[in-house]
Order: structure tokens, then sequence, then C-alpha cells
């Protein structure tokens, strides 16, 4: 199979050409593309010679193009066009940040505020990867990540506390409308629970015995079951403090649980750290930092 790419001419000999097409004059191609005009003039000759006909007349004072040569000319004038065209868009690209956050963060926190995001980064490109995994960086390709974690940290990674996990028992008002509350753990332990992956419940009531209630997989998912009044859900109070405020939600208990790991914000130190990335960073310190 051939290969059609082998009969193109050198790019150095077209730049030449393309150059001194425009001028007419190989002094003024060689100082444009800061060469000696005698390397103009043999990229020219090494061209001609490629594609087997002259492409100029060389005249006492300058060049003019042949019949050929002015054909050829608007050819690679034109190509020349795509080429710049095809790279500014490339450049104009949006610039790609990946953050890394659990499913309830994204949902709670992060998704009601994209807009203000963007608009105070207007060329980022942001990919959120929900996962209650932890991040590899380099293999998943990760810039900053959100993470339930605790110090000390490796020194080679940035870090910024968020926000505390203060865990409340919240539901729906539907399914509160005949109690009066604040209800007691014991009214509470015969209500409904939800449950998700972090089984707090046993530990909000300071008890070791299985407790009855739907499972969920994500907190996210134990909160929809809430909204819905399907039951009591306990989460951390920054993902439920939108839904309270706008009377979604209702604290059923005054008891709260106060765990040992945190929310943090987390980067893998780097000197080749981009704009962007500080950019986004920044803002989520400014804007997610609820502590």
């Amino acid at each position: 199979m051939t290969n059609s790419h082998r009969t193109l001419p050198p790019l150095n000999a077209l730049r030449a050409f393309e150059a001194a097409g425009r001028h007419l004059n190989f002094r003024a191609a060689a100082d444009e593309l800061f060469v000696t005009q005698g390397a103009v003039a043999q990229q020219v000759r090494m061209l001609e010679e490629h594609i087997g006909f002259p492409l100029f007349q060389r005249l006492p004072r300058g060049v003019a193009l042949t019949s050929q040569g002015s054909v050829y000319f608007a050819e690679v004038t034109r190509a020349f066009k795509i080429l710049d065209k095809a790279t500014a868009q490339l450049l104009r690209e949006p610039k790609t940040v990946t953050i890394s956050v659990t499913p309830t963060f994204a949902t709670k926190l992060l998704l009601p505020r994209l807009s203000a995001l963007t608009a105070a980064v207007p060329d980022v490109e942001l990919r959120t990867v929900a996962t209650e995994s932890v991040a590899d960086f380099d293999r998943d390709q990760v810039d900053i990540a959100v993470r339930l974690t605790r110090p000390p940290f490796p020194a080679a990674f940035d870090t910024q506390l968020l926000f505390k996990q203060t865990l409340v028992a919240v539901a729906s008002p539907h399914l509160m409308a005949n109690r009066e509350l604040p209800i007691s753990l014991e009214v509470l332990q015969e209500m409904p629970l939800l449950h998700d992956s972090h089984h707090h419940w046993p530990r909000f009531f300071g008890t070791t015995d299985k407790l009855a209630g739907a499972v969920f997989n994500q907190t996210a998912l134990a909160l929809d079951a809430a909204l819905a009044g399907q039951g009591v859900a306990i989460a951390c109070q920054d993902f439920v403090q939108a839904d309270l405020n706008a009377g979604r939600l209702v604290q059923v208990s005054e008891s709260t649980l106060t765990v040992d790991l945190d929310y943090y914000l987390v980067r893998k130190k780097s000197s080749s750290s981009t704009p962007t990335v500080d950019a986004v960073w920044n803002w989520c310190i400014t804007h997610l930092a609820l502590a």
C-alpha cells in the first residue's frame, strides 16, 4: 500500500515558497523567516526540483511567479490558512480539569454551583467523576479530588479542609406532619430509618444492635428517599442545609453525630500545575469550604 504523503515536498520548502510568493522577493521572505536569502533560494530550488517545473521567473529586482507557480501558490496559501485555522481552533478549545468527588458531594454541593464555577472560570471544561473510590491521580488523570479523610497527609499532596462532618437526622415535613419536633431518640428509633453505605445510625443511637430499614449504597439515594417521604435519613449537615433552608427537609432530632473523617480538597503537588487547575482549586476553596 503506497503512502501518498511521500509525494509531499518538505514543509520548510513550502514555507519558503509561500513567503517568497507573497513578497515576490527572496530577501523579504528571508527576513520574515529569519533565515538568509540564500537559504530561501535553496529551498525554492529544492521545491522546483521536487515538483519538476519552475515556480518563479528570476528578475533583476525580485522574482515573478510563473503561470504554474501562480496556481500552486494559491493552493499552498489555502493549505496554510487551513492549518492556521485548525491550530487556532485547537488553542481555543476549553481547558479540561477533572475533579473526582463522592456522588453525594456532586449532587448536593458541586452541581448546584456549577454555573457559578463556569462563570468564574469561563475557559474551563470541568469533567466530574462521581465515585466513592480513592482517586489515583496519575492513572485516572484526576486534577483535583474531594475526599473523606483525616491528617496526616502525604507530602506529595496539597490539601484544604472544606468542612467537618456533623451528621443530622432529616425527613420530609410531610412524614413528620403529625409529630411535634424535635422528637426523642426513642421515638426516632421507631421511625422507618434509611441507611447508606456508611452505616452511621448505630453510632447515632449509641448502640451496636442491627437497626431495621431500607439500605442504599449512596447517601444521595437515601436522601432522595427521605425527600420522597419514605423515612428518616442521616447525612452531613452541609449536604442537607439547602433542603432544610427551603423546607424540603426538616431536622427531626436535636441530637447530632460528629465523625472523625472530614471533607478535604486534595491535589497532587506539581511544578507544572496549569493556571486553569489553580483557578478551579481556588474557586473550590472559596465556594465549597464551609468549615
